[in-house]
């Protein structure tokens, strides 16, 4: 291949990695959609939302630095986060051994999505790009998405979580 087909061909990659509707805004329906977790059942979405307060963060890749520190995060906040009634569901393209692998090294006690098709991060309007997530966050309550953050953190993923429970209106 010429390095300018190549180069055309890496550019138009990129632009329709990125080229989609933006992410799940406050306000919008929470997507029902399924994935299989790390020990490859299916998971319905909507079983979990149906539970109440529910975290949906995707991240780049099971086992990374990054992602590490964003699941330790939340695996350190478990008890405040249970405390506050939230249930959580962490996503990327991993496939359900990586996930499981990862789960168990770092004793991660909530639910992962091996979303490798693409579909879960396609339903939320995460960008990805050769079936790798950007990192973002999403609170869904009542069917809806009531919290995002599209720029989410590693070692704080837990605490602009609990802040953001905090400031959301009590029913």
């Amino acid at each position: 291949m010429k390095p300018s087909t190549f180069s055309t061909l890496l550019a138009f990659l990129g632009f329709a990695a990125f080229a989609q509707a933006g992410p799940l805004g406050v306000g919008d329906p929470a997507p029902e959609v399924s994935g299989p977790n790390q020990d490859a059942q299916t998971v319905h979405f909507k079983d979990i939302y149906a539970k109440g307060l529910t975290l949906v963060y995707f991240y780049p890749k099971a086992d990374t630095p990054g992602c590490t520190k964003e699941a330790c995060s939340i695996r350190d906040s478990w008890g405040d986060l249970q405390k506050s009634g939230v249930q959580v569901i962490g996503v990327s393209g991993d496939k359900p051994e990586a996930q499981k692998q990862f789960a168990e090294k770092y004793r991660l006690p909530h639910t992962l999505i091996a979303d490798f098709a693409g579909n879960v991060a396609k339903a939320f309007g995460v960008p990805t790009l050769l079936g790798i997530s950007k990192r973002q966050s999403f609170l869904i309550a009542n069917g809806k998405c009531v919290w995002n953050q599209t720029s989410a953190s590693t070692d704080k993923q837990a605490e602009d979580v609990l802040k953001a429970v905090a400031s959301l209106p009590k029913n």
